[in-house]
């Protein structure tokens, strides 16, 4: 049998994934809640974790999102004791960008698992230099469900239509605040919260306030959605914008489940499969957005929006992470023969 852990957690991307293993017919192992407090949220977990013990049987599968804080390494530990095996699919890597371990502590922990799904070729190469073994598979790009349907509107706009929305915080992202003469041939929309609009001096750029993501999937109409991160409009620095560079931003799958073809930085891990993909384009910094948008055609920006629909029902329906389980599955069974 196939067991899970649910996460129980505000997390869209972990939320999507639980409910992805609901409709694929695993066991959940997280049959009681002890509530939403920080005592409640330890307890729960750990009657979850230690239930491995009474359900799990030899053969069977134990599928796990990290990170789980303190109780990964026990859920691992205490599968393999009753003859499962483990596979985990990777949110967020401690110490590239938390730096709250090493590298080579990371991988230890996640040597306890046989099977990893992790988000692109760029962060399966650098587990695989840091000493992996086990089987991986890159999952391209995370799903992203919801009952809305992308609004219909005429596309392309005059003048072109990028839309940003998440986190606008200077601390997260300065580089809103830089976008005076970037702004060219094309308009800014932002929607989130934590924008200082006093402190914008961009007449391209217009700011709407804080939007329900169903609600941005039924109702926002954009040719484009940034995927941009730090303090630069030359390049994504710092902390956020330098994960770019190995992590699979939700931000990217909220855009192209709306049906809204995206930019995203060229550096960037998810540049290969965006650009592959005929999904959007991939510039090395925000001044080039003006020109990449002038030198497109009807015929190609029609065929980017064709393909991100189909990309959006793709997302709403977990094809990806169906097909990470399907992979690990298929491991499994031939390390077993």
């Amino acid at each position: 049998m196939n067991y899970y852990i649910e996460i129980g957690t505000i997390n869209k991307a972990k939320q999507d994934i639980d409910e992805v293993c609901r409709r694929e017919g695993f066991t959940n192992l997280t049959r009681l809640n002890f509530g939403s407090g920080g005592v409640g949220r330890f307890l729960t977990k750990l009657v979850s974790v230690t239930s491995i013990l009474l359900r799990l049987k030899r053969g069977d599968m134990l599928f796990l999102q990290y990170p789980m804080k303190k109780f990964y390494k026990m859920a691992c530990v205490l599968a393999r004791l009753k003859g499962g095996r483990v596979v985990t699919v990777i949110h967020d890597l401690g110490a590239f960008r938390r730096h709250k371990l090493t590298a080579d502590q990371e991988n230890r922990r996640l040597s306890k698992t046989d099977f990893l799904i992790v988000h692109n070729p760029t962060m399966r190469d650098y587990l695989l230099e840091h000493g992996f073994r086990g089987g991986i598979h890159s999952l391209q790009v995370f799903d992203y469900l919801s009952e809305s349907r992308p609004a219909s509107y005429a596309t392309p706009h005059q003048p072109w239509r990028v839309i940003y929305a998440g986190n606008l915080g200077r601390w997260r992202n300065e580089f809103l605040y830089h976008m005076d003469g970037i702004v060219q041939g094309w308009t800014l929309d932002l929607y989130g919260k934590g924008f200082e609009e006093h402190a914008n001096s961009c007449t391209q750029l217009s700011y709407h306030g804080f939007m329900a993501s169903d609600d941005f999937i039924a109702g926002a109409e954009a040719d484009f959605g940034l995927v941009w991160d730090g303090d630069s409009t030359a390049e994504c620095t710092g902390d956020w914008g330098e994960y770019l560079r190995i992590n699979n931003p939700h931000k990217t799958s909220f855009y192209l489940r709306a049906g809204i073809p995206v930019i995203v930085w060229s550096q960037g891990a998810m540049a290969p499969f965006v650009v592959g993909q005929g999904v959007g384009i991939a510039v090395d910094g925000l001044q080039q957005i003006g020109s990449r948008l002038s030198a497109l055609t009807p015929a190609d920006y029609a065929a980017m929006r064709r393909r991100a629909a189909e990309m959006s029902q793709r997302l709403n329906d977990g094809y990806h992470i169906k097909a990470g389980l399907q992979a690990a599955a298929d491991y499994l069974t031939s390390e077993t023969q």
